[in-house]
Protein backbone atom coordinates (compact mmCIF):
# COMPACT_ATOMS: atom_id res chain seq x y z
CA UNK A 1 0.00 0.00 0.00
CA UNK A 2 1.32 3.41 -1.11
CA UNK A 3 -0.83 5.59 0.90
CA UNK A 4 -0.39 7.91 4.18
CA UNK A 5 -2.37 4.86 6.26
CA UNK A 6 0.61 2.70 5.94
CA UNK A 7 2.25 2.53 9.07
CA UNK A 8 5.37 1.83 7.69
CA UNK A 9 4.91 5.84 6.38
CA UNK A 10 4.98 6.59 9.71
CA UNK A 11 7.79 5.15 11.02
CA UNK A 12 9.97 7.22 8.25
CA UNK A 13 7.86 10.64 9.05
CA UNK A 14 7.69 10.34 12.95
CA UNK A 15 11.45 11.20 13.41
CA UNK A 16 11.15 14.25 10.85
CA UNK A 17 7.75 15.86 12.48
CA UNK A 18 9.53 15.33 16.65
CA UNK A 19 12.75 17.38 14.90
CA UNK A 20 10.39 19.66 13.24
CA UNK A 21 8.67 20.59 16.60
CA UNK A 22 11.64 21.00 18.31
CA UNK A 23 13.13 23.33 15.63
CA UNK A 24 9.80 25.22 15.58
CA UNK A 25 9.55 25.53 19.50
CA UNK A 26 13.32 26.51 19.97
CA UNK A 27 13.19 29.12 17.44
CA UNK A 28 9.89 30.77 19.36
CA UNK A 29 11.32 30.42 22.13
CA UNK A 30 14.76 32.52 21.25
CA UNK A 31 13.41 34.55 19.44
CA UNK A 32 10.89 35.33 22.61
CA UNK A 33 13.67 35.36 24.63
CA UNK A 34 15.79 38.13 22.78
CA UNK A 35 13.04 40.15 21.78
CA UNK A 36 12.94 40.92 24.92
CA UNK A 37 16.43 42.32 25.25
CA UNK A 38 17.31 45.51 23.40
CA UNK A 39 20.50 46.66 21.61
CA UNK A 40 22.59 49.17 23.00
CA UNK A 41 22.46 51.10 19.68
CA UNK A 42 18.71 51.36 19.97
CA UNK A 43 18.14 50.51 16.16
CA UNK A 44 14.94 48.73 14.95
CA UNK A 45 15.80 45.48 12.52
CA UNK A 46 14.48 48.36 9.45
CA UNK A 47 17.30 50.74 10.86
CA UNK A 48 19.80 48.16 11.41
CA UNK A 49 18.91 46.29 7.66
CA UNK A 50 19.37 49.60 6.30
CA UNK A 51 22.50 50.22 7.57
CA UNK A 52 23.64 46.81 6.49
CA UNK A 53 22.69 47.07 2.87
CA UNK A 54 23.57 50.85 2.66
CA UNK A 55 27.27 50.03 3.86
CA UNK A 56 27.72 47.27 1.09
CA UNK A 57 25.95 49.97 -1.56
CA UNK A 58 22.92 48.60 -1.71
CA UNK A 59 20.78 51.72 -1.12
CA UNK A 60 18.37 50.26 -4.22
CA UNK A 61 17.03 47.43 -1.88
CA UNK A 62 14.00 48.61 -0.59
CA UNK A 63 12.59 47.48 3.13
CA UNK A 64 9.03 46.96 3.45
CA UNK A 65 6.72 46.44 6.10
CA UNK A 66 4.61 42.69 5.57
CA UNK A 67 2.10 41.02 7.87
CA UNK A 68 2.68 38.03 9.91
CA UNK A 69 4.61 36.39 12.61
CA UNK A 70 8.39 36.21 11.02
CA UNK A 71 7.26 36.55 7.67
CA UNK A 72 10.46 38.53 7.22
CA UNK A 73 11.91 37.64 3.64
CA UNK A 74 14.00 39.16 0.80
CA UNK A 75 12.39 38.77 -2.77
CA UNK A 76 15.32 39.07 -5.31
CA UNK A 77 12.71 39.55 -8.48
CA UNK A 78 12.08 43.22 -7.04
CA UNK A 79 14.75 43.23 -4.72
CA UNK A 80 12.57 44.71 -1.86
CA UNK A 81 13.57 42.84 1.80
CA UNK A 82 10.33 42.39 3.92
CA UNK A 83 10.14 42.67 7.27
CA UNK A 84 7.19 41.27 9.76
CA UNK A 85 6.08 44.41 12.34
CA UNK A 86 7.99 42.58 15.16
CA UNK A 87 11.58 42.70 13.26
CA UNK A 88 10.79 46.06 11.60
CA UNK A 89 9.55 48.18 14.35
CA UNK A 90 11.78 46.31 17.13
CA UNK A 91 14.99 47.28 18.68
CA UNK A 92 15.57 44.07 20.25
CA UNK A 93 18.07 41.88 19.42
CA UNK A 94 16.03 39.17 17.77
CA UNK A 95 14.80 41.47 15.25
CA UNK A 96 17.94 42.85 14.65
CA UNK A 97 19.34 39.56 13.78
CA UNK A 98 16.33 38.57 11.71
CA UNK A 99 16.54 41.75 9.66
CA UNK A 100 20.09 41.14 9.21
CA UNK A 101 19.61 37.68 7.87
CA UNK A 102 17.56 38.91 5.11
CA UNK A 103 19.90 41.68 4.20
CA UNK A 104 22.52 39.16 4.47
CA UNK A 105 20.20 37.52 1.18
CA UNK A 106 20.41 40.87 -0.26
CA UNK A 107 24.04 40.78 0.18
CA UNK A 108 24.00 37.21 -1.61
CA UNK A 109 21.66 38.46 -4.66
CA UNK A 110 23.94 41.23 -5.30
CA UNK A 111 27.38 39.08 -5.29
CA UNK A 112 25.92 36.16 -7.29
CA UNK A 113 26.22 33.76 -4.79
CA UNK A 114 25.47 30.64 -6.37
CA UNK A 115 23.92 28.51 -4.10
CA UNK A 116 20.99 31.30 -4.12
CA UNK A 117 20.76 31.68 -7.69
CA UNK A 118 20.54 27.76 -7.78
CA UNK A 119 17.87 27.76 -5.45
CA UNK A 120 16.07 31.37 -6.96
CA UNK A 121 15.89 29.38 -10.43
CA UNK A 122 14.35 26.45 -8.85
CA UNK A 123 11.33 28.45 -7.55
CA UNK A 124 9.38 27.81 -10.17
CA UNK A 125 9.29 23.79 -10.68
CA UNK A 126 9.54 23.53 -7.15
CA UNK A 127 6.21 25.32 -6.59
CA UNK A 128 5.26 22.48 -9.34
CA UNK A 129 6.51 19.39 -7.76
CA UNK A 130 5.61 20.56 -4.31
CA UNK A 131 1.83 19.63 -5.53
CA UNK A 132 2.75 17.73 -8.27
CA UNK A 133 4.19 14.74 -6.78
CA UNK A 134 1.24 13.84 -4.80
CA UNK A 135 -0.73 14.36 -7.48
CA UNK A 136 1.27 11.47 -9.66
CA UNK A 137 1.87 9.28 -6.44
CA UNK A 138 -1.84 9.01 -5.89
CA UNK A 139 -2.90 8.42 -9.40
CA UNK A 140 -0.07 5.85 -10.04
CA UNK A 141 -1.71 4.07 -6.36
CA UNK A 142 -5.41 4.22 -8.21
CA UNK A 143 -3.81 3.82 -11.74
CA UNK A 144 -1.73 0.52 -10.58
CA UNK A 145 0.71 2.79 -12.83
CA UNK A 146 4.47 1.82 -11.82
CA UNK A 147 5.46 4.84 -14.27
CA UNK A 148 2.94 7.63 -12.64
CA UNK A 149 4.27 6.75 -9.19
CA UNK A 150 7.64 7.17 -10.31
CA UNK A 151 7.18 10.18 -11.84
CA UNK A 152 5.41 11.67 -8.38
CA UNK A 153 8.68 10.30 -6.44
CA UNK A 154 11.08 12.30 -9.21
CA UNK A 155 8.75 15.04 -8.67
CA UNK A 156 9.14 15.01 -4.83
CA UNK A 157 12.80 14.59 -5.41
CA UNK A 158 12.94 17.88 -7.02
CA UNK A 159 11.65 19.03 -3.32
CA UNK A 160 14.10 17.28 -1.41
CA UNK A 161 16.84 18.95 -3.48
CA UNK A 162 15.69 22.38 -2.74
CA UNK A 163 15.55 22.02 0.49
CA UNK A 164 19.01 20.84 0.28
CA UNK A 165 20.22 23.91 -1.34
CA UNK A 166 18.67 25.72 1.07
CA UNK A 167 20.68 24.94 3.96
CA UNK A 168 23.92 26.50 2.39
CA UNK A 169 21.96 29.76 1.06
CA UNK A 170 20.86 30.49 5.04
CA UNK A 171 24.03 29.38 6.61
CA UNK A 172 25.90 31.76 4.59
CA UNK A 173 23.19 34.89 5.02
CA UNK A 174 23.25 34.42 8.49
CA UNK A 175 27.03 34.06 8.67
CA UNK A 176 27.24 37.42 6.94
CA UNK A 177 24.74 39.01 9.50
CA UNK A 178 26.50 37.70 12.40
CA UNK A 179 29.84 39.35 10.90
CA UNK A 180 28.38 42.59 9.50
CA UNK A 181 26.18 43.32 12.70
CA UNK A 182 29.52 44.12 14.58
CA UNK A 183 31.81 45.24 11.66
CA UNK A 184 29.05 47.93 11.03
CA UNK A 185 28.23 49.03 14.49
CA UNK A 186 24.75 47.31 15.17
CA UNK A 187 25.63 45.78 18.24
CA UNK A 188 28.29 44.69 19.82
CA UNK A 189 29.80 41.24 20.16
CA UNK A 190 28.74 40.41 23.32
CA UNK A 191 25.17 40.98 21.88
CA UNK A 192 25.72 39.43 18.48
CA UNK A 193 26.49 36.33 19.83
CA UNK A 194 22.69 36.35 21.27
CA UNK A 195 21.33 37.33 18.03
CA UNK A 196 22.86 35.08 15.98
CA UNK A 197 21.25 32.21 18.61
CA UNK A 198 17.92 33.27 16.98
CA UNK A 199 19.43 32.59 13.39
CA UNK A 200 21.08 29.18 15.07
CA UNK A 201 18.05 28.31 16.27
CA UNK A 202 15.80 29.53 12.81
CA UNK A 203 18.62 26.85 10.80
CA UNK A 204 17.18 24.02 12.51
CA UNK A 205 14.27 24.10 10.71
CA UNK A 206 15.71 24.19 7.62
CA UNK A 207 17.54 21.10 8.75
CA UNK A 208 14.47 19.48 9.87
CA UNK A 209 12.83 20.49 6.55
CA UNK A 210 15.49 18.66 4.64
CA UNK A 211 15.47 15.82 6.80
CA UNK A 212 11.27 15.29 6.84
CA UNK A 213 12.12 15.62 2.71
CA UNK A 214 14.30 13.26 2.65
CA UNK A 215 12.79 10.15 4.80
CA UNK A 216 9.78 10.67 2.86
CA UNK A 217 11.39 10.47 -0.26
CA UNK A 218 13.25 7.20 1.18
CA UNK A 219 9.68 5.56 2.16
CA UNK A 220 8.29 6.16 -1.62
CA UNK A 221 11.54 4.84 -2.58
CA UNK A 222 10.95 1.87 -0.72
CA UNK A 223 7.50 1.22 -1.59
CA UNK A 224 8.70 1.48 -5.36
CA UNK A 225 11.52 -1.26 -4.73
CA UNK A 226 14.01 1.29 -5.29
CA UNK A 227 15.75 0.82 -2.01
CA UNK A 228 15.33 -2.99 -0.64
CA UNK A 229 13.17 -5.20 -2.16
CA UNK A 230 9.78 -4.44 -3.61
CA UNK A 231 6.70 -3.80 -1.75
CA UNK A 232 4.29 -5.92 -3.53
Amino acid sequence: MFLSLDPVYWLFLIPGLILAGIASAKTKGTFNKYSKVAASSRMTGEQAARRMLDRNGLQNVTINRVRGFLSDHYNPMNRTLNLSPDVYDSPSLSAIGVACHEAGHALQHATGYVPLQIRSAMVPITQFSSWGSYIFILLGVFMQSAGMMKLGVILFAVGFIFSVITLPVEWDASARAKRQMVTDGIVQPSEAQDAGKVLDAAFLTYVASAVTALLTLLYYMMRLGLLGGRDD
